[in-house]
């Protein structure tokens, strides 16, 4: 598999260079760069199969690259330090994205999807979707991307009515009744969407506070929702729960 490097700091890509080559030999390094430019010449010339792309180059960014890219036909993989809002935006569209300094093993998982990806052709919607989320810097209510077996449902955050955690999955209830298992854990998307009006009332349960109907004093409170449905809150949470509703409802 031909890859290519594009970060601004050569200790980076040296490092990147030799964990493949000693955990993934079959990963040839085609060739680095170190910013937009150099990036963008790389690709049209080596025509790499995986790019692994920092989100800070200097001034500017990796999602600036791939602004000035036509047709993407290559998988990626992220390499960051902690970047808040490049994070974010890469985990709406459930791309992978790795933390310096780089683990192993979430090198070789990121590798192994992108290699079945590259074995399958599949086309990299999730990136298109990065590209359409990065349009509009102050969108209020985006899609996030949920990745299921086979295909990626991009769903709107304002029908998502309540997540609840199942072991190490999640599992997402929307309007109209219908329910989404993605295999990611409740925290991730906890964090992601604690922006967008979801507040965390229980350790097995995120909920839309726009679909919120009442609170319940029952069991030591409760939210009843605009469905019916119940959804407890734990004694840790609760003055927090509380505090949230009462300035969302102004109380």
């Amino acid at each position: 598999m031909k890859a290519l490097i594009v970060d601004d700091e050569a200790s980076n890509r040296e490092n990147l260079q030799q964990l493949l080559q000693g955990y993934e030999p079959d990963v040839e390094v085609c060739a680095v760069a170190e910013d937009v430019d150099t990036g963008l010449k790389a690709i049209k010339l080596h025509r790499p199969e995986l790019v692994f792309l920092d989100i800070q180059l200097y001034e500017q960014s990796g999602f600036d690259l791939l602004k000035q890219l036509g047709e993407i036909n290559f998988e990626i993989i992220f390499v960051t330090a902690y970047d808040q809002y490049g994070i974010q935006a890469v985990k709406f569209a459930a791309l992978d994205y790795l933390l310096k300094p780089i683990d192993i093993d979430e090198l070789t998982a990121a590798i192994s999807k992108a290699r079945k990806a590259i074995k399958q052709k599949q086309k990299n919607e999730r990136l298109g979707y990065l590209l359409e989320y990065l349009k509009d810097d102050n969108q209020i209510r985006p899609r996030i991307a949920l990745p299921l077996f086979g295909e990626t449902r991009y769903v709107n955050i304002n029908d998502i009515v309540r997540c609840e955690a199942d072991n190490t999955y999640t599992r997402f209830a929307l309007i109209g009744g219908e329910q989404i298992l993605v295999s990611k854990t409740l925290k991730e998307y906890a964090d992601m969407l604690l922006n967008y009006g979801f507040l965390r009332s229980h350790q097995s349960h995120l909920v839309n506070t726009a679909f919120i109907k009442s609170w319940l004093r029952e069991d030591g409170g409760s939210l009843l929702l605009t469905d019916g449905i119940k959804i407890p809150v734990s004694k840790l949470n609760r003055e927090k729960v509380k505090e949230m509703l009462a300035v969302k409802f102004k109380l």
